[in-house]
Order: C-alpha cells, then structure tokens, then sequence
C-alpha cells in the first residue's frame, strides 16, 4: 500500500458528523462530562469503536492542563548510576517505576544524569521522583522552584521517601565479610554525602570499634567511576599490605578494586575479599563475581510511583507503609575466604 493510500486517523470531526452531535459532545460523551443523555453517549461510543477513534493525548493533555508524565532524575554522576553499559543501578530503578507509573496511567521520562546539565525546565512533567538527592541537590531545588511535586528514593526522612535500607545493607556486607574471616577489612567509599555513603561509613566505623580493628577508609571521586575506585583500592593495598578484605558500597568502585588487587598479585576472594552493595550487572560479570545485596528495586520504584501518584491525586498525606522487603545478601566467589577454599590436591580421589 502506497502513502497515497493509507488511511489517514479518525478525529473528533469524523464521529461528531457520524454521530450528528457536536464536537464538544463528543468529548463529554466519551470523557465521562458534562450532562450527556444515555442513548447521545451510547450513540457516541458506538461510532468511535466503529470508526477506531483514539483521542489525540495531547489536546487531553492541553484540556487537563496535565502531561500524564513522571520523571526519575538523579544528581549522582553517571559514572557510578549508570557505567559505560548503561544498564546500572539507575536504569534498573527506570524500568521499575516505568512498569508502575504506565499501569496507573502515565508514562514514565527518563533525564540521566549528564554533568552540571540540569533537565527540569526542558520536562513537560506532572511529577518527579529524585534518586538520592544531596542536603541541597540541585535537581530537587529546580522541582521546588518550578512547583513540580516530587518523592524521593533515600532523600530526607519522611512521607515523600522512599527507603533504600542504607543502615542495613551496609551492616550485611561488613559482617559478611568478618564471618568470612577477615580480619582488617578497609573501606572504599564515595566523597558525596549521599546516604549510602554515610551509611557505609557509620557501619563500618561501628564494627572497627565492636571487633577492635584499625578503620582504613579511602575517598574516591564518584565522577571518576571505575578508574577512582582502582586508585583508591591501590593505594590501601600498597600502604597497609594487612589488609585481607574490601568494603566498597559503590559497584563501580569494586570493578577498580578488582583490577588493583590482581594487579598487587592478591587472588580475590582468597587473600583479599571483596564485597559491594549493588547487585547488578558489574557484580554478576565480574571476574571473580561479587558478592553483593539484592535491594529488591522492583518494589523500591513501585513504592515510589504510589507515593507520587497519590500526591498528584490530591492527598497531602501520601501512604508511609514501609516498604515489605528487606536486603538480602548474594554470596559469590569474592568473598569465599580462606576457610572455605578447598586445599591443594583436594578434590579428587
């Protein structure tokens, strides 16, 4: 069939001279306004479905005055949200609140992260949820000064936040570790303020005192992404050879932990253990694969369009039921430990 002659969409025009009504009765009739009589609606509807009528959503949309459209935006640099695969943390939570938000009827933007570049004035939005935002995220002013609503995933304690279990993930992975037989573990952590990283500290701090064992903690620029966590790791390593174990909350981070402890000549997961928060694709292909914390993200993005959603509906007081799930640990490889390596010559009868 050529373009000539495809046929072109029905319109509002087409059913109305269908129908003999008005236009403006047309999109009471089929919008559920205005005082249509039964027959006039049935009427309506019936040549709509005949003549496979779809409203345009953008004149919805101009009548509304609403985009029907959400939006996840981060300030946290792509380098550690994302990774050169772009199938990272960031993108996983995307594709979760995508799921949610299109079954309650609006679709989902996604704005990554992109240097100082600040997306909220180019979004024709209803509403935002903000990963992670910093005391005074730029992203999160912007919404505010625009007068978009918005929740947060891990922002400020309250009813518009979404937890991401921070306190606990981080306690996982450091008793992890001492259960695996490490005796000084060290800790690679992101510079930002951001709440995973304070919790990673605070967890890590805490044990140093409980298990009586020097804290070692090493910043790295979260921007520089894999490269950062390699120099952070490398430098532990060369300054404090008694370092048998890795704490490094951002998975980035351990992607360069890996390469600086082969290439000090550790066997990872051996002589030197290492464990990071994320569970996705960078922990699973890593060589040897990372343990890790399943954060169940699914329910995370979920709960965070429900908050949203009801914001946009109208309530001022969006549910605060926590969220069901809680952090389960993915053991693999990096953290076998000597202990539960099997000796040489064992194996074989």
């Amino acid at each position: 069939m050529g373009e000539s002659e495809r046929p072109s969409r029905a319109t509002i025009a087409d059913v109305a001279r269908e129908a003999g009504v008005s236009r403006t009765t047309v999109s009471h009739a089929l919008n559920g306004l205005g005082k249509v009589n039964s027959a006039t609606r049935d009427k309506v509807k019936s040549v709509a479905t005949r003549l496979n009528y779809r409203p345009s959503v953008r004149a919805q949309g101009l009548r509304s005055g609403r985009s029907q459209a959400l939006a996840l935006l981060s300030s946290m640099p792509s380098a550690v949200s994302a990774g050169p695969s772009q199938l990272g943390f960031f993108t996983e939570l995307a594709m979760g609140c995508a799921r949610t938000a299109l079954l309650k009827g609006y679709v989902f933007v996604l704005a990554p992260p992109e240097g100082d570049i600040n997306p909220v004035d180019r979004l024709d939005i209803d509403g935002a949820i903000v990963l992670e935002p910093t005391a005074d995220d730029p992203i999160a002013a912007a919404l505010s000064d625009r007068g978009i609503p918005f929740v947060t995933i891990d922002g400020p304690a309250g009813e518009r936040s979404v937890d991401l279990h921070h306190a606990a993930t981080a306690e996982l992975l450091v008793g992890h570790l001492l259960d695996s037989g490490a005796k000084q573990p060290a800790l690679v952590a992101g510079a930002s303020v951001r709440g995973s990283q304070a919790a990673a500290r605070a967890a890590y701090l805490a044990a140093a005192e409980r298990e009586s064992f020097a804290p070692i903690i090493a910043e790295a620029d979260e921007s520089e992404g894999e490269d950062a966590g390699f120099r952070a790791s490398e430098s532990i390593l060369a300054a404090h050879p008694d370092v048998d174990a890795l704490f490094i909350p951002i998975d980035t981070f351990a992607s360069g932990a890996v390469r600086a402890g082969v290439q000090a000549g550790r066997t990872i997961g051996l002589d030197l253990l290492i464990a990071t928060r994320y569970d996705g694709l960078r922990a699973r292909t890593s060589s040897p694969p990372l343990t890790a914390v399943h954060l169940g993200l699914d329910e995370i993005s979920g709960q965070a369009v429900d908050r949203l959603v009801t914001i946009l509906d109208g309530s001022s007081h969006p549910s605060d039921a926590a969220s069901e799930f809680a952090p389960t640990l993915v053991v693999r490889e990096s953290t076998a430990g000597p202990a539960k390596q099997p000796a040489i010559g064992q194996g074989s009868a």
